[in-house]
């Protein structure tokens, strides 16, 4: 009997979906602090390329925990191109710390 299966027999499935979604979810907001910290938003593209290749891999996955947990890590990364986009206008706003050995593109402009 799969792990799977047996999640479904003791009707604990969508609870371990719940805390697997909840932890991956909460690992992409520190993700997100530290890649704008220290590659600014360049480094968007990695997560294009995550969020790409764990939707795939999430359609050809046969069970349901694997492609639905791959799903949620792919639509995580997608969602977290937007926020380093956004992280790094909460660090101009003040908000977050600055990396002082970066330039931020808004150096120039001010000065």
């Amino acid at each position: 009997m799969d792990f799977t299966a047996i999640l479904q027999e003791y009707h604990v499935l969508g609870l371990t979906i719940g805390i697997g979604t909840f932890l991956c979810i909460g690992l992409f907001h520190p993700v997100t602090i530290k890649c704008e910290y220290y590659f600014g938003t360049r480094c968007w593209w990695w997560f294009l390329v995550l969020g790409a290749v764990s939707v795939i891999l999430s359609l050809l996955v046969d069970d349901v925990l694997g492609s639905t947990l791959l799903g949620v890590l792919g639509f995580s990364s997608f969602w977290t191109i937007m926020e380093i986009f956004e992280q790094q206008e909460r660090v101009r706003k003040g908000w977050f710390p600055r990396n002082p050995k970066r330039k931020y593109p808004w150096d120039d402009s001010e000065k």
